[in-house]
């Protein structure tokens, strides 16, 4: 009777030894668990009745869990692409030297003005580099005739000299 009390123990404690906490991994981020991706842990009940139905997290299973890492190291990687372009984009705008024509007076007064679409435009006709209005950073339309530094955001936090030069137009 002894063994069979203690097989009866054995088959209980390896019951018991699963996690009584089960791992979610979280496809959105919740403000009170973490951000996306990452592995959490939570009660049945919430996870069953509240997470998965409104599809913030699903079960971690092992697939799924490497899933999320080879997404993570995807987006890792295309990342660092993204800022090695940009670097990339940012040598080149920073040698580039823009002449933009424009009618002007004998004074060297512009006939209107160059504007930030005037100077994107140079950039995409000279290099090819698809850069925003938005991106071009001028205190003010350029009104004379001259050579201006203007400053272009590549990326959010990582910026270009561009050196301009308003020609007069004959």
């Amino acid at each position: 009777m002894r063994t069979a009390a203690a097989g009866a123990n054995a088959a209980t404690a390896t019951a018991t030894a699963r996690p009584a906490v089960p791992e979610a991994i979280l496809l959105q981020d919740v403000d009170t668990l973490g951000e996306r991706g990452s592995v959490v842990d939570v009660s049945k009940g919430y996870l069953r009745n509240y997470l998965i139905p409104r599809k913030l997290a699903q079960p971690a299973t092992k697939g799924a869990i490497e899933t999320v890492r080879q997404r993570q190291a995807a987006a890792e990687k295309a990342a660092r692409e993204a800022v090695e372009k940009a670097q990339d984009n940012v040598n080149l705008l920073n040698r580039t030297v823009l002449t933009i024509p424009q009618q002007a007076g004998a004074d060297g007064r512009l006939f209107g003005s160059v504007t930030a679409q005037d100077v994107a435009t140079a950039i995409r006709e000279a290099r090819g580099l698809r850069v925003e209005k938005k991106d071009v950073h001028l205190p003010e339309p350029i009104k004379n005739v001259g050579t201006y530094m203007v400053v272009v955001d590549v990326v959010e936090g990582v910026s270009a000299t561009v050196k301009t030069m308003v020609v007069a137009q004959k």
